[in-house]
């Protein structure tokens, strides 16, 4: 029994992977417990809350009850023009890489960042990320940390990620080893994209897919959108067509259910990853 009441009656799918911002209201304990108790295998961690609880200590706690851990988010922010904005995204970055390193993360998910204050040049900004992740990817293949570059819709170019597509995740990817960088897809960022199959099928003849993650998109968005993602099902997107299309290009590794979203924050922990596992079930499964 978990704290939130969860009874297993059966293990969750096997390639099911809890992101922890989706109970955001469990404390890492209370998480762990909850994974067990649902048979759920894999977390994908976020950087604060791993540190509000002790890095060395969410190790442990993890590693102790078998889990897997699928992601750790995030990195990223990559976009200041300035050498010392520049200078502090790279230290944040190499620390981030240490905390993946220490949880035994299979990818540290990266955020590249939008448009520093007054800048309009998309192109610039997308060549930094590449400047930096010059210096950033060694240090990475050196603590055996593969990084993934995450498209982000493109309502956050300005303020959060340049990099709106696949196709344009796979851009700055492909200038490095596959076994070192890779790309991330997020149903909720790519559902809308035409050219979603032939870029995946492209990320994944190159052995690119880092991690596949998956929310639903519900209208109206809330004000600030970041917390707009769906419930698996409520909304529009054709989330096992989703699945399917990552299948198809050689994707074999953990479906991550990442969603944001206060009303499932305001529920119990419990009730809200039975809910969850059930909708994946009947929707992504």
């Amino acid at each position: 029994m978990s704290p939130g009441g969860v009874v297993n009656p059966g293990a969750a799918p096997a390639r099911f992977s809890l992101n922890q911002e989706t109970v955001r209201q469990w404390s890492m304990p209370e998480l762990v417990d909850g994974c067990l108790a649902a048979g759920v295998g894999a977390v994908g961690l976020w950087r604060d809350p791993v540190r509000e609880f002790g890095l060395r200590e969410t190790a442990k706690l993890v590693a102790g009850a078998g889990l897997r851990v699928s992601s750790l988010c995030r990195g990223g922010f990559f976009t200041a023009a300035d050498p010392a904005g520049r200078a502090t995204a790279l230290e944040d970055n190499r620390r981030a890489v240490a905390e993946a390193a220490e949880l035994g993360a299979e990818a540290l998910v990266l955020v590249s960042g939008g448009l520093p204050a007054g800048d309009r040049d998309l192109v610039g900004a997308r060549r930094r990320i590449v400047d930096v992740l010059g210096e950033l990817v060694p240090w990475a293949a050196a603590h055996g940390i593969r990084l993934g570059i995450e498209p982000l819709h493109p309502m956050f170019a300005s303020d959060r990620c340049v990099v709106s597509t696949l196709g344009q995740a796979l851009d700055i990817a492909e200038q490095f080893p596959a076994r070192q960088v890779g790309v991330v897809a997020d149903s909720y960022h790519l559902w809308w994209d035409e050219r979603l199959p032939a870029d995946l099928r492209r990320a994944g003849a190159g052995g690119r897919i880092v991690s596949v993650q998956v929310a639903d998109w519900v209208t109206p968005l809330p004000a600030g959108v970041l917390l707009g993602r769906g419930q698996l099902g409520d909304g529009c997107i054709d989330l096992r067509a989703f699945r399917e299309l990552a299948d198809s290009a050689g994707y074999r590794g953990p479906v991550e259910v990442e969603i944001f979203d206060p009303g499932l924050w305001a529920r119990d922990g419990g009730e809200v990853l039975r809910e969850v596992i059930d909708r994946y079930r009947e929707h992504v499964a």
